[in-house]
């Protein structure tokens, strides 16, 4: 589950975009979820969508790897 659903093992919070530089997301919907529940502070971001698709599962390696290669650019 992302960061963005009440199930996820780690939610994201409004301490956790306020410590962000830059917002990485996997898919638009959750761009769009964290738009409508922290619509100020988001705006203040620069948010990210990197089109993986969320059907991973927690620390799948595949996933690892895509991920590390989609924020490298950012580092």
């Amino acid at each position: 589950m992302s960061g963005t659903e009440p199930s996820a093992r780690i939610r994201l919070t409004e301490k956790l975009l306020q410590w962000a530089d830059i917002v990485f997301v996997m898919e638009k919907k959750h761009k769009q979820r964290i738009q409508q529940k922290f619509t100020d502070l988001v705006n203040e971001k620069e948010t990210v969508v990197r089109n993986i698709p969320d059907e991973y599962q927690f620390m799948d390696e595949e996933l690892v790897s895509s991920l590390k290669m989609a924020v490298l650019p950012y580092l």
